[in-house]
């Protein structure tokens, strides 16, 4: 693998591949492709038809996704997993038949909250790294609900679901995006006065928003959170937190 190229796909909308993203992936070598068991096979699905829809001509390599080992502590957890996952990539590189880069599709941008990037400096030998951003769960989020991201000439911090529960809310800020939060870590805010503008399967048909007062819409949001996760198996959702209304 002497050239690795990470191809920020956006959020579920074939609309979000940039033109420097369509040909990244006609031109690319091998394009490998995660399966993260059944009940995720339409996210491997959405980039196979990225992949036909862009006409790659490299060859089409798919991988079994490892999963973290609960017992450990979440940094040896994390840890451990990127090893494994850079380890079967470089099996699945070496089991292409196919010269040239190899790329991976990433689900959004490869550098907000991605740890592909992480995981691409533990190869060795170390391959050249080239990076196509793509559209963020922020800039889906925001365009969805037809907002700006900040005040004006306010702050803006983005975090995870794990550091809003952990920490709470972080002094001097009042509009707040959070990420990766499988656990609905807004519900730890109660009472706080604050405006939420949520959403789930952002740029996909099945996206799902909601937007209000946090005490009033929160028992929607977790209403519609779980039934999602039932039909669909999985969800991904983005919020920003505010402490006025815009």
């Amino acid at each position: 693998m002497n050239e690795l190229w990470l191809i920020g796909i956006g959020t579920g909308s074939p609309q979000h591949l940039t033109g420097e993203g369509l040909r990244a992936i006609r031109e690319a070598g091998t394009i490998l492709v995660p399966h993260k068991g059944p009940a995720k096979d339409d996210l491997a699905e959405l980039r196979y038809q990225l992949i036909e829809a862009a006409g790659a001509t490299g060859q089409v390599v798919r991988f079994d996704y490892p999963e973290r080992d609960p017992a450990l502590p979440y940094e040896e957890r994390v840890s451990r997993w990127h090893d494994e996952i850079a380890a079967r990539w470089v099996s699945a590189a070496e089991d292409a038949r196919s010269a040239g880069p190899v790329a991976l599709l990433v689900w959004g941008d490869p550098a907000l909250y991605d740890s592909t990037l992480r995981i691409a400096g533990r190869l060795q030998p170390a391959p050249k790294v080239r990076v196509v951003p793509g559209i963020t769960a922020v800039q889906a989020l925001t365009a969805a609900h037809a907002i700006p991201l900040n005040d004006v000439n306010g702050p803006i911090q983005i975090t995870t679901g794990r550091r809003l529960r952990d920490e709470g809310w972080p002094d001097g800020i009042d509009r707040l995006v959070v990420m990766l939060d499988g656990e609905a870590s807004f519900r730890t805010l109660a009472g706080s006065d604050l405006t939420i503008w949520w959403g789930a399967y952002l740029g996909m048909p099945e996206e799902i928003l909601q937007f209000g007062p946090l005490d009033q819409i929160a028992p929607v949001i977790l209403e519609a959170r779980e039934a999602a996760r039932a039909r669909h198996g999985w969800i991904m959702d983005t919020y920003l937190l505010a402490r006025s209304p815009r």
